[in-house]
C-alpha cells in the first residue's frame, strides 16, 4: 500500500491492486447461501456510496458485520480509517477477508464469530470513549445485513442505545446499515403512513433515523425479490419517551398487536381479564388518547403519554408489569381442554357401567 500526496488535499489511503471482489468469489469458490439470506454487492461504486453515508470516516474506527467476500470493506479502507473490526460469522469468507487484511497491514482485525453474541462493549480502544452528550464518537457500524438478521439485531441495538451499553458504551455510535426496502421505510415511517409500526416507535424514540438511499435487487448477486435500502442511525442525546426500554417495547407491541383495530382493542391486551375494560379507559382517558385512532395514527407523543401512565399504574400494581396477554390465553386454552378431557372420560366412564 501506499499514501498518495495529493496538493491542497488530505493523503488517502489506497489498496494496492488486488482481485476483484468477482474474481475472491470464484477463487474461494463461495456461493450465496439462501438459507442464510446471503446477498453479495459486487459494484464499488455502489459500495462506496454506502459508505459515504456513513459520514467522516478519516481516522475512525469502524465495525464491519457481515463483510462477506469483502465489497463493503474495500470501500471503508479507501476511506483512511485507521482500524476496521470485521465481523464474520460464515468462515468460507475468512481466506479472502485476510488478504485484504494483508493489503492494509495494521489496519484490519478479523474475528469468525456470530455478531449476535460478539461482545461489542470490548470492540474498541477506550480512549474513543465520549460523553453521552457530546458529539458522536469517531466510532462508526457499517454492514449489508443478511435479511434474516437485520431485524432482530437493530431490536438488539436498539436496546444497547436505550441503556447506553454494547457498542453504545462509547457514546452516541454511529450505524448505516441495509434493511429490506420494505423494513427501511417502517423504520423511518410517520404518524399516519402505512408502514407506520412497532420498528418505527422504537427506532425513532432512540435515534435519528434517515432512509438514505435504494439500491436496486438486480445490483446484487444473486439477485433477491426486493429491492435494498440503506438506513443511517444517529442516537439521540434524549430518548423521546424516557421509560425503560422493555417497558416502552411492551406498550408498543401491544398497541400494534391489532394494527387494523381501534388502538384501544391492543392496549385492552395489557391488563388481566378482570378489570380489563376499566383500566384500559383509566390508562386512555389519563394519557389522552383518542380509542378511536388506528395505531398507525398515534403520534410518538401519543406513545410517550402512554407509556409514562401504564409505568404510573405499574408502580401503583407491582404485579402489572409481569402479566402476559398470551400467556393468559394459553392458560385458558389449557383449561378448556382439561375440561373437555374430564368430560369426555366421565362420558366413556358412564358408557363402560351402562
Amino acid at each position: 500500500f501506499c499514501l498518495m500526496a495529493v496538493p491542497g488535499k488530505v493523503a488517502a489511503f489506497r489498496l494496492p491492486p488486488l482481485p476483484t471482489v468477482g474474481e475472491i468469489i470464484k477463487l474461494f469458490r463461495l456461493k450465496a447461501q439462501k438459507q442464510l439470506s446471503q446477498n453479495f454487492l459486487l459494484d464499488l461504486r455502489l459500495t462506496d456510496k454506502i459508505v459515504r453515508q456513513a459520514g467522516e470516516l478519516k481516522n475512525a474506527h469502524v465495525c464491519e458485520v457481515g463483510p462477506g467476500p469483502g465489497g463493503i470493506t474495500r470501500s471503508i479502507l479507501s476511506a483512511g480509517v485507521e482500524q476496521l473490526l470485521l465481523i464474520e460469522k460464515d468462515a468460507r469468507f475468512i481466506p479472502g477477508l485476510q488478504m485484504l487484511s494483508e493489503a492494509a497491514p495494521g489496519k484490519v482485525r478479523i474475528v469468525h464469530g456470530d455478531i449476535l453474541t460478539y461482545k461489542m462493549e470490548k470492540a474498541f480502544p477506550k480512549h474513543l470513549k465520549k460523553n453521552w452528550e457530546d458529539e458522536p464518537p469517531d466510532i462508526h457500524i457499517i454492514g449489508n445485513l443478511p435479511f434474516s438478521v437485520s431485524t432482530p439485531l437493530i431490536i438488539r441495538w436498539l436496546e444497547n442505545v436505550s441503556k447506553k451499553d454494547g457498542p453504545f458504551i462509547y457514546g452516541r455510535t454511529q450505524m448505516t446499515l441495509t434493511f429490506q426496502k420494505e423494513v427501511a421505510e417502517r423504520l423511518t415511517a410517520n404518524p399516519g403512513g402505512k408502514q407506520r409500526s412497532r420498528l418505527s416507535i422504537m427506532s425513532q424514540h432512540l435515534c435519528t433515523v434517515e432512509n438514505c438511499f435504494v439500491i436496486p435487487g438486480q445490483a446484487f448477486v444473486p439477485k433477491p425479490e426486493v429491492d435494498v435500502a440503506v438506513v443511517h442511525f444517529t442516537p439521540l442525546v434524549q430518548p423521546k419517551i424516557q421509560q425503560p426500554f422493555e417497558l416502552v417495547e411492551k406498550v408498543v407491541q401491544s398497541v400494534f398487536q391489532f394494527r387494523r383495530k381501534y388502538c384501544f382493542r391492543g392496549i385492552e391486551t395489557l391488563f388481566p381479564e378482570s378489570g380489563r375494560l376499566k383500566r384500559t379507559e383509566q390508562l386512555m382517558m389519563t394519557a389522552d388518547v383518542d380509542p378511536t385512532l388506528r395505531p398507525f395514527q398515534l403520534s410518538m407523543s401519543h406513545f410517550r403519554n402512554l407509556c409514562n401512565t401504564y409505568r404510573k399504574m405499574c408502580d401503583e400494581d407491582p404485579g402489572l408489569f409481569v402479566y402476559s396477554y398470551r400467556e393468559e390465553l394459553r392458560q385458558k386454552k389449557m383449561m378448556r381442554n382439561l375440561q373437555k378431557s374430564t368430560s369426555q372420560h366421565k362420558q366413556f366412564e358412564e358408557e363402560d357401567q351402562l
